[in-house]
């Protein structure tokens, strides 16, 4: 059995197939695209028009914002007396392209405009008072913030306070108390009038812009959809028009700073999509204030010079690889120590390291979440025992609220409830921790820590195809509240199962009914072949339907976002070699000879644990429950392994059956040898057989190893004896049946081990192995 790594949920009401057929003769689209509207709660004609035609929808009043005419008055006022009004954004995607937005649009109307990107690690997010003083000193007059300030009352109070007007245009969660601006444009505000609550800092700079000029902006919908994909902001409403739009503007852009990132980044400016943004545009600007200043980010936006734009795009692709390199090395780091022994007893993580980039410890701390499913802190610790870093959670753990009311002990704390941010000293880390878990347990978070995957429904192999895939194009630009479709499908045959990638690490797969076929990729999930192949027709998995376009031809593509098997998995992985990457994978590794665990030792990861199959101190039903069981060498008797089976209900069982030289091959000794050993030891005297013991052999014709087998049942029936190395013949020996001797029963026993276990078919070895076993079939 291969169990899920998610909870797959799927809707909780039943659409009913007249509802489904009504809906989409009413908007002529497919039962499965009708079907999908009706679960995400769009039932009537009159919403999916507006759903389906998004491009078509008008964009909602920016006067109805609240503080709007306000800003706009200030604004055109300052342009008027030609005062210097400098834009305060922020380092991330969305906080480049609102910066860019505002920059264009005064630019435009003949303001007298900069910008400034705050450095992540000088000046922190939000802001700055020493960045906001120098900005003065320099001549600015009026401050129009982007993607940030309705939380910097300090700073903005204080600014306002020298007779400098601060117009705030931001997205974020309004604090209690909010600063004294001149004025507060902001979606949500309790005052304000807007419909649409859900904006991103780009897509209310878009809207002062709207306001600023208007009109709407077309030529700056390609910043806009950037900011608002990027930010993870609903992809519904205002958010759907705006993005759909600015798509068809994106794969036609003009900008050269934006073709140059599109060109480096390897896309197809004719196939650009919201995923395009979200993995492919975002975080090469993401990378920019993550790893150094991000000024630059808004020049490679706006600047109309294709040389410096292309030097830009080459810069910002290769911090992203650097950025990506961070991720990977540490990353890998962080996850070993979130798997060590006392991490795994706990419900949250709080994994800490020296020399780690804290421009990508918030990424870290993803990948933890997302391969232990714990709520996780990744903390850079500095040589004064400062510690700073970034925090994830998952939907059943507030993490803010978790760390909240200790946020006195911490030096800097901030966030929301699947993020944060936050500096401690060493000497309070227990105190954090012990927040941590107190929460988990408040909430029980064992009960709600699996992950949960949320389908669409069922989708027939035959019905995986690039019709169905361009009538689900209907519901996209894809995103959060809007998320492409996940399906789940039950293949009867896997007829093609392998990893990929240089280690393996990825899966890929051909699902199969019987008469149709569809290709799948698991990344990740190169751990999953064996027990596919174990069980190919109890295979289910959820993905998502994608096109792959591989020498000029198209064909459909799932991409798997979980697997699983039911059933007992029994996979055959014979092996003559053993290598470090054969205990990569989590679970419980048997070993019958002590030697070779020994030896493999340093192949054990934190999340892994080598028994010795006869330890007394040892329940192997209770160390091996639930976990995966890898058998790594071959036993002596079959008895020894049928002991071993009987005691595990298991789920799951890898066979390595590791022999480094076959017992069964060299067979036992003949007659005659055993006649030829006799004579030669009754002749040869102090023999040394330290030294000597090749020499015999070959004298004698014999394989050295099966000499020394000869040897030691001749010592065990009192033909020989053996004193510090040294043998001599036995004077007339007593008369015995070298069937009798111990090791020549062994090696009998071993022969038949060997025949079962490593000579047999797969098939005849997995029957035996469930005979012997308590494993449900």
């Amino acid at each position: 059995m291969l169990a899920a790594k998610k909870k797959w949920m799927t809707p909780e009401t039943t659409v009913k197939p007249a509802a489904i057929d009504d809906l989409a003769q009413a908007v002529n689209v497919p039962p499965l695209v009708a079907k999908l509207l009706i679960t995400r709660g769009i039932t009537t004609p009159a919403q999916a028009q507006t759903f389906l035609q998004a491009d078509q929808q008008p964009f909602n009043d920016p006067l109805k914002m609240h503080d709007m005419a306000r800003a706009v008055e200030r604004i055109q006022a300052a342009i008027v007396a030609g005062d210097q009004i400098t834009i305060y954004g922020d380092y991330d995607a969305d906080g480049l392209t609102s910066t860019a937005i505002m920059f264009e649009t005064l630019d435009q109307v003949g303001a007298n405009v900069n910008y400034y990107i705050p450095d992540r690690f000088k000046d922190g997010y939000g802001p700055n008072q020493a960045a906001f003083d120098k900005l003065i000193a320099a001549g600015t007059k009026l401050f129009v913030t982007v993607d940030n300030g309705v939380a910097g009352n300090a700073v903005i109070d204080a600014v306002q306070a020298q007779g400098v007007d601060v117009v705030v245009t931001d997205h974020h969660e309004l604090p209690a108390t909010l600063p004294q601006a001149y004025a507060i444009v902001h979606p949500r505000h309790p005052d304000g009038d807007y419909p649409f609550g859900d904006l991103s800092g780009a897509g209310v700079a878009f809207k002062v812009a709207t306001a600023l000029l208007e009109e709407v902006p077309e030529e700056l919908l390609d910043l806009a959809a950037i900011g608002t994909v990027a930010d993870l902001v609903s992809l519904t409403g205002e958010n759907r028009t705006l993005v759909t739009l600015g798509l068809k503007v994106l794969q036609q852009t003009t900008r050269p700073g934006l073709a140059a990132l599109i060109k480096a980044a390897g896309l197809d400016p004719e196939k650009l999509d919201a995923t395009s943004i979200g993995f492919g545009i975002a975080p090469r600007l993401n990378a920019l204030g993550r790893l150094q200043s991000a000024q630059s980010g808004v020049e490679l936006l706006t600047t109309l010079d294709e040389t410096r734009a292309t030097e830009l795009a080459t810069q910002v692709n290769q911090l992203n690889e650097k950025r990506q390199g961070l991720v990977r090395d540490i990353a890998e780091s962080a996850l070993d120590q979130a798997n060590d022994t006392d991490n795994q007893a706990r419900q949250t993580l709080v994994v800490t390291g020296k020399s780690w980039h804290e421009g990508v410890l918030g990424i870290v701390a993803s990948r933890i979440v997302e391969a232990t499913g714990k709520p996780t802190l990744v903390l850079n610790e500095d040589e004064t025992g400062r510690l700073k870093g970034s925090g994830r959670s998952i939907e059943a753990y507030n993490l803010f609220a978790a760390i909240d009311p200790i946020r006195d002990s911490l030096v800097a704390f901030g966030g929301h409830h699947m993020a944060v941010g936050l500096t401690v000293m060493h000497d309070q880390l227990e105190t954090l921790k012990t927040a941590l878990e107190t929460a988990a347990t408040k909430v029980e978070l064992a009960k709600h820590a699996q992950p949960i995957l949320q389908l669409d429904g069922e989708l027939a192999i035959a019905d995986a195809s690039l019709d169905t895939l361009t009538a689900l194009q209907a519901l996209a630009p894809f995103g959060t509240d809007n998320p492409a479709p996940l399906f789940e499908l039950k293949p009867t045959a896997v007829p093609q199962v392998r990893a990929i990638g240089s280690d393996k690490q990825h899966l890929k797969l051909q699902l199969s009914d019987g008469q149709h076929q569809v290709d799948a990729i698991a990344f990740s999930m190169g751990a999953a072949a064996q027990a596919i192949e174990a069980s190919p027709t109890q295979v289910t998995v959820v993905g998502e339907l994608s096109a792959n376009t591989w020498n000029g031809q198209t064909k459909p593509q799932l991409m798997v976002k979980d697997i699983a098997v039911s059933g007992s998995q029994i996979i055959d992985a014979r092996t003559q070699h053993l290598s470090a990457q054969q205990f990569s994978a989590p679970g419980v590794y048997v070993f019958f000879h002590q030697k070779l665990m020994q030896r493999l030792a340093d192949y054990m990861k934190p999340n892994t644990k080598a028994v010795l199959a006869n330890d007394p101190s040892i329940e192997l039903a209770t160390v091996a429950k639930d976990q995966p069981v890898f058998i790594v060498d071959c036993p002596d008797t079959l008895a020894d392994l049928t002991q071993v089976l009987a005691q595990l209900p298991l789920n799951q069982l890898t066979l390595y059956l590791y022999r480094r030289e076959s017992i069964y091959l060299a067979g036992m000794p003949k007659r005659e040898q055993f006649a030829k050993l006799f004579k030669f030891v009754a002749v040869n005297h102090d023999v040394d057989i330290h030294h000597q013991l090749s020499l015999v052999a070959g004298h004698l014709h014999l394989d050295r190893n099966l000499l020394i087998f000869m040897i030691q049942v001749f010592f065990e029936v009192g033909f020989v004896k053996i004193n510090d190395g040294v043998m001599n013949g036995v004077s007339n020996p007593q008369q015995a049946d070298l069937h009798h001797a111990p090791s020549y029963q062994l090696r009998e026993q071993q022969i038949a081990a060997e025949e079962t276990l490593l000579y047999s078919k797969s098939a005849a070895l997995q029957t035996w192995v469930k005979a012997q076993a308590a494993v449900k079939n």
